[in-house]
């Protein structure tokens, strides 16, 4: 009986996990990245400027900032499915409220409650992963949650612009779409997904009081550092593929084709999350593999303003094969560090990005506001966060020996 129950667990975590990288697709990263190629027409429609994009494309993290870490508190404590059901069912219905938006002010506000929403499903979906896996199999499915993620933006930037928009009748109903997809996801994961009875040996699900959470997990070195790697690393990404596409444009690029770097860019980070965490892993040394991609991500966003229309695809291709590769990893170590464990995983994950956030929301509206002296300058800014990245993950002490 028992080797029966362990089986069924076994096969139905896979289940669990599949729903986490699918919420991951539809409520988090499409519901992002459908502004980035949209903001063009969002932006002729209610006369925004570039900073005022710049401060919509940041203005999720910012809501993040307030609520990454209570997100994970909560799925220490409650439990991830509670807290996914919920916030699903909160973004779906934030996030097609900003369809009703009339100016830069109701757009913004909206933009912030669906960021306030969305940001605690992160948290939650990689306390899943920590809850039903571990070891060598943590780092596959923190993998799979992340080309979830990755999936999303591809999908999202490919289509939300060029094919949803002229076939739903406008940037508004695009929105709607995705706000209902996301309320579907909130509700399977109200009536289908069971919570475990126990999580490994550290104790039962949704046992960890909030204060003991917090005091544990703030005085844990490696998540500060882990933390400011991704603040870095986000940031840069961030700035950069919501500029892109409309620096492209200007420069006399055609819509499609413009948007299609963003779009190849998250395809083939979809493609390199699970590969590049697997050898990660395989090697037993995560810093080995992510030191180097941070200085390549450093130099290729820095080369973006002074390389010619072949060039700028094939970097796309080079900077983005890693990115959902290094989100799968530096989380992944921020779960195993010494200290952290299965029970506090869902504080260190929140720990880590609200620190994250710090980057993703202040780097657009930065980076953007120097085009008005060099439509290429902002590119710079980025480069420079990313090296950022580079000097604090040098600083972080390997997970992968131990596990």
């Amino acid at each position: 009986m028992s080797a029966i129950n362990n089986e069924s667990r076994s096969n139905y975590r896979w289940y669990v996990l599949a729903l986490a990288a699918l919420t991951c697709t539809f409520v988090v990263t499409m519901q992002q990245i459908c502004m980035a190629v949209l903001f063009k027409e969002i932006s002729d429609d209610l006369g925004l400027s570039k900073v005022e994009v710049g401060t919509v494309w940041g203005i999720p993290p910012l809501a993040g900032l307030f609520v990454v870490l209570l997100g994970g508190l909560l799925a220490d404590r409650y439990g991830a499915k509670r807290t996914m059901s919920a916030a699903c069912l909160l973004a779906g219905l934030v996030g097609a409220l900003r369809g009703v938006s009339g100016d830069f002010t109701s757009l913004a506000l909206t933009t912030f409650f669906f960021g306030l929403a969305m940001w605690i499903i992160p948290a939650s979906a990689f306390k899943t992963t920590a809850t039903w896996f571990s070891g060598r199999q943590l780092v596959l499915a923190n993998g799979i949650v992340s080309a979830g993620m990755g999936f999303g933006f591809t999908v999202g930037a490919m289509i939300s612009a060029t094919i949803m928009s002229p076939l739903l009748g406008g940037w508004r109903n695009v929105l709607f779409l995705y706000g209902g997809v996301s309320i579907i996801v909130g509700l399977l994961w109200l009536f289908m997904v069971r919570e475990p009875a126990r999580v490994g040996l550290a104790g039962s699900e949704g046992s960890v009081p909030l204060r003991q959470a917090v005091a544990r997990v703030i005085s844990i070195r490696s998540v500060w550092l882990l933390g400011l790697t991704l603040l870095g690393y986000a940031g840069c990404i961030q700035g950069m593929i919501g500029y892109l596409p409309l620096y492209l444009r200007e420069s006399g690029w055609a819509i499609a084709s413009a948007d299609g770097t963003v779009a190849t860019f998250n395809g083939v980070s979809t493609l390199g999350a699970i590969p590049l965490a697997l050898l990660a892993n395989r090697l037993g040394l995560r810093k080995v593999i992510l030191i180097p991609v941070l200085l390549i991500t450093a130099a290729g966003i820095a080369l973006l303003p002074l390389v010619s229309n072949v060039i700028v695809w094939v970097l796309m291709v080079i900077v983005g094969f890693a990115r959902d590769g290094v989100f799968a990893i530096c989380l992944t170590m921020s779960t195993q560090a010494e200290g952290v464990g299965v029970a506090y995983a869902g504080t260190a994950i929140g720990l880590t990005q609200t620190i994250l956030n710090i980057g993703t929301f202040t780097s657009p509206p930065l980076g953007n506001s120097l085009a008005s002296i060099n439509p290429g300058f902002p590119f710079f800014f980025w480069a420079a966060l990313a090296f950022v990245a580079f000097l604090a993950f040098s600083l972080v002490r390997e997970t992968g020996r131990h596990n």
